[in-house]
């Protein structure tokens, strides 16, 4: 669990940097995949999920 939270960490700020400086490329997708598959096995995935269930909901009723 604890290498799991450090690499969300590493790749958030990695990820973080490179969208500030607009690069774009195969490693940006790359840094974005491996955020994304290292948040969804912490305890924020459920977070994560209902949070973007409650936008999708909240857009529905516009």
């Amino acid at each position: 669990m604890a290498v799991t939270v450090s690499l969300v960490a590493l790749f958030g700020l990695v990820l973080f940097f490179l969208l500030r400086s607009n690069t774009l490329g195969y490693g940006s997708a790359f840094v974005a995949v491996m955020f994304g598959f290292y948040l969804a096995s912490t305890g924020a995935a459920d977070v994560v999920t209902e949070m973007t269930a409650a936008v999708v909901g909240a857009l529905g009723k516009i």
